[in-house]
């Protein structure tokens, strides 16, 4: 099960009076789903995720 961690944090910043900015997502280029890493989340039960988000605040 995928948890939505970036989005949960952000939710958290949107609680204590901070505005989104702006949401950068990082693609992870160099994640491939090749036999070592599809073994790997098998073996140790995570997905492969191909994007990260940085999200940017301002203070209200």
């Amino acid at each position: 099960m995928y948890q939505p961690l970036a989005f949960k944090v952000m939710e958290r910043f949107l609680k204590v009076w901070f505005a989104l900015k702006e949401d950068i997502i990082k693609i992870q280029h160099n994640c491939k789903a090749t036999w070592f890493w599809v073994n790997k989340s098998k073996d140790y039960n995570f997905l492969l995720i191909m994007h990260e988000h940085l999200f940017v605040f301002k203070k209200l």
